[in-house]
């Protein structure tokens, strides 16, 4: 008789195996969730830049940056609260650097990731509230496909339990991570009972975050980040009871996990946020040679020229972006006419107003009234004007 024949008929199992060998090559179970989430984040986010008037494509500039610092975020979250692993009696330095071995918070993800994308969307000349809140229902999802690896991994699991979706868990070999331990006859072996899946609550909580986010969103239209702060709090929330139950080994400060800790500081960090910013949501006009929509074509098939089909060339990326109203976006949209710059909208950006610009252009005393346009283009170029503005 096994531990595996203890075990309840009702019961959640786990996988026995998260680790399979492509030739010389670990497929570990984990890090394909965390790709698969991380895809899945960038479609999200991808759909909700576009949406508020960001190029097609920047997902993938702000993931460049993002992705990385996430990860390094996550890892010195991870080694810096449990730093005896790597510096304690007996500890190796070196294996904090050994992220495929596991080690990753979520605390520093979102850090890290959230410092990577701020130093791309100033780059991409985007403001960090717009690339925040289009972020915010793709990251939960991303963490909702992320604790399917630690099911695989048989790990972040909670106490001893008697209800019907208690939690099967393998006893794992440390000397081949990955997998389960086996007995004579070659099965996997259990740990005896049932444990609270954990990471299971967690998973479904994302996913509830991502669809309150997404309504909420969608109802009051939240700008200036206040999406973001949303999803924190929804977050930290379901994190601070989910982390009470679960028994893996972790610091403490006055007998109550760290983690217990950072997501009530996180909450209130968020909730203040929240509560104290104010303003509508952001929209956003492409500035240079995107600066105007294509116009559909008025042409009949006789006059098309095929010679510029068969050589596409591909559109031209954004200098910028001009921060808009969602009624002066919609126009814009619909005319591609970009809507005169506002004193009272942008006060402190420093770009002249349309007033200022039709001073700017009208001939002075010293200039005819029929000097040629070039000369007037070029003193509107002096302006800082782009020809987008110039056209309104």
């Amino acid at each position: 008789m096994t531990l595996a024949s203890l075990s309840p008929q009702a019961a959640l199992p786990s996988p026995s195996t998260a680790v399979w060998q492509l030739g010389p090559v670990p497929i570990r179970a984990y890090a394909l969730c965390i790709i698969a989430g991380i895809v899945l984040a960038c479609w999200v986010t991808e759909r909700r830049l576009r949406q508020r008037g960001v190029a097609p494509g920047a997902v993938l500039d702000i993931a460049v940056w993002a992705v990385p610092a996430g990860i390094i975020g996550a890892r010195i979250y991870h080694v810096i609260t449990s730093p005896e692993k790597y510096f304690g009696a007996g500890g190796d330095p070196m294996k904090a650097f050994a992220i495929w071995e596991g080690g990753l918070g979520i605390w520093g993800a979102v850090a890290g990731g959230a410092l990577g994308a701020w130093i791309a969307a100033r780059q991409l000349g985007i403001p960090f509230g717009v690339v925040a809140d289009a972020l915010a229902p793709g990251l939960p999802l991303a963490q909702a496909v992320g604790r399917l690896g630690n099911w695989f991994n048989n790990e972040l699991f909670g106490g001893r339990t008697t209800l019907p979706w208690g939690l099967e868990i393998h006893r794992m070999d440390p000397d081949n991570p990955g997998h389960a331990l086996r007995d004579d006859a070659g099965q996997p072996i259990l740990e005896p009972g049932l444990y609270q899946p954990t990471f299971l609550y967690e998973l479904l909580w994302n996913l509830g975050v991502a669809a309150l986010v997404l309504v909420l969103d969608r109802r009051f239209k939240l700008g200036r980040g206040r999406a973001f702060a949303l999803y924190v709090m929804g977050y930290t929330v379901g994190r601070f009871w989910i982390e009470l139950m679960r028994t893996d080994e972790a610091n403490q400060i006055l007998g109550v996990r760290l983690n217990v800790w950072t997501a009530a500081l996180v909450f209130l960090g968020a909730l203040i946020y929240f509560v104290r910013v104010r303003g509508p949501r952001d929209y956003l006009i492409p500035l240079g040679p995107a600066a105007t929509p294509t116009p559909p074509p008025t042409s009949d098939l006789s006059q098309v020229d095929l010679s510029e089909r068969e050589t596409p060339t591909r559109a031209a990326a954004p200098e910028g972006y001009r921060v808009v109203s969602e009624e002066q976006y919609a126009a814009w949209q619909e005319t591609g006419v970009v809507p005169p710059v506002d004193d009272d909208s942008q006060p402190d950006d420093g770009e002249p107003s349309a007033d200022a610009v039709a001073d700017d252009l009208a001939p002075s005393d010293d200039e005819p009234a029929d000097a040629p346009s070039a000369v007037r283009g070029d003193r509107a170029d002096a302006t800082g004007v782009r020809p987008a503005d110039r056209d309104s």
